[in-house]
């Protein structure tokens, strides 16, 4: 039973139709949870050790890292059924989408940091990292996937396989005599 199926088996039944319906935003949702962990499991990595001086440099590296995994499982299973491009076109344009999204995602950790200055010595450490994580994993990240999401069906992995099944399904098929 693969992962989607397991999720639509114990889901509700109204909510169930609506899942299957939208099932390739689920799988963007499985894998944005996947990389989510990828994300702050990094991030935190980074930010608590080597780069504590840097948690805006932290989490770019971590939303790389992060980008790197999602393009991999978003190709190979959320948007499988459509592409049709050249693999280095498509990775290119995944590439630049995922770009503008790390840009949205560091806005409102930057703006908490730097403009309302919620870090330490204007606030307690501890303040500052709900400030950051509030900011940085939850704001940023949910502005930066409603961006990706529409970005990669317009751009990166459009319907255009799906077209193609579609005319090919359409389409008598006519067989030579032998």
């Amino acid at each position: 039973m693969t992962v989607v199926e397991t999720v639509l088996a114990r889901t509700p039944e109204p909510l169930r139709s609506v899942l299957i319906k939208h099932r390739e935003m689920l799988k963007f949702a499985i894998v944005g949870g996947t990389t989510f962990l990828v994300d702050n499991g990094v991030w935190y990595l980074l930010k608590l050790s080597v780069l504590e001086q840097k948690p805006t440099t932290a989490k770019a590296i971590a939303i790389i890292v992060a980008t790197i995994v999602s393009y991999v499982l978003n190709r190979e299973w959320s948007f499988r059924t459509r592409g049709g491009r050249e693999r280095t076109h498509e990775a290119a344009l995944f590439f630049v989408i995922s770009g503008v999204a790390v840009v949205v995602n560091l806005i409102p950790l930057y703006a908490s940091r730097y403009v309302l200055h919620l870090e330490v010595p204007y606030v307690a450490r501890f303040v500052q990292e709900i400030a950051d994580f509030a900011s940085g994993s939850i704001i940023g990240m949910l502005l930066a996937m409603v961006f990706r999401f529409w970005g990669f069906k317009k751009w990166v992995f459009p319907d255009e396989l799906g077209e193609r099944r579609e005319r090919r399904r359409d389409t008598p098929v006519t067989r030579l005599p032998r």
